[in-house]
């Protein structure tokens, strides 16, 4: 029987949700497009992996496995995994993103199914349990409730199976670039009702289109509710861990490590810029 979750988090007809939505189906279009290669579609279309060297190599072999990647945008993670074996399905509340998910996976010839629907609604419009809840960069900002969320986690892990989380650090988020130094500038948590407000007149991959859905409402979660969100659903922590790199340049003073991850500058202090756990339901 499947698990029933009291979702408390915001339902697609909450202002900041629609908003948001509208802004990633326009953001989704130019990504897919993708004249900037920021998201490199068509290095993946000529057969590269594109997962993080962090994330491939902490989540170790995927073959047979039964993987549900949450907030998967364009999809190109998930086909990534499918290239690995794994038996894929991704979820997204951009329509237009599930749609070129979609059309990539047919394109290329993969087994995966993409389902269109709001994180906190997963439960009800995704069968079955899986084996791997995949959570990647760019994902945890966007939910309201993070409570709420490894309630979802943990009702769409089959006994024995593993949420991996890997994303933006906390401590980074809070950060704004001023006089060229990053300094706290957001607050460390924001409630349901007090998103962050920003307004992005072109999309992050330096596309240059003027995008009509520039306001985007975001969520700031400490590392505390994170990891307790997860512990409270029943998960059991494996692994946490820190990292100094990021796969975007998040502040201008940033370098790169290869073609994808960035670090600070050595003459910078130190300080994290990434994590990611793994936490199995019993």
């Amino acid at each position: 029987m499947e698990e029933d979750v009291a979702i408390m988090g915001f339902d697609d007809a909450s202002p900041p949700v629609k908003a948001n939505r509208l802004a990633w189906n326009e953001r989704a279009a130019i990504n897919l497009r993708d004249a900037t290669g920021y998201y490199a579609v068509d290095r993946f279309r000529a057969g590269e992996d594109l997962l993080m060297e962090i994330e491939s190599h902490e989540l170790g072999d995927v073959a047979g496995k039964r993987v549900l990647h949450l907030q998967c945008h364009l999809g190109l993670e998930a086909l990534c995994l499918a290239r690995r074996g794994a038996i894929v399905t991704g979820l997204d509340f951009s329509e237009t993103a599930i749609e070129g998910a979609r059309a990539l996976a047919a394109e290329m010839g993969l087994a995966a199914t993409f389902t269109w629907g709001n994180v906190y609604d997963a439960r009800a419009v995704i069968e079955g349990q899986f084996d791997i809840v995949f959570v990647s960069w760019g994902s945890l900002n966007w939910l309201p409730d993070i409570w709420s969320w490894g309630e979802v986690v943990a009702a769409l892990l089959a006994p024995g199976g593993y949420l991996y989380l890997i994303d933006q650090h906390p401590y980074l988020a809070m950060m704004k670039e001023i006089d060229n130094e990053p300094r706290p500038f957001f607050a460390w948590r924001t409630s349901p009702e007090t998103p962050i407000v920003t307004d992005m007149p072109t999309s992050y991959n330096n596309d240059p289109t003027p995008l009509v859905h520039a306001r985007l409402h975001e969520w700031d979660h400490p590392l505390s509710d994170i990891i307790g969100s997860v512990m409270d659903a029943g998960l059991h922590l494996h692994f946490f861990r820190e990292h100094e790199l990021i796969p975007w340049r998040r502040l201008s003073t940033m370098v790169p490590v290869t073609d994808r991850l960035f670090r600070l500058p050595a003459s910078a202090v130190p300080m994290p810029l990434s994590f990611s756990l793994k936490a199995s339901k019993p």
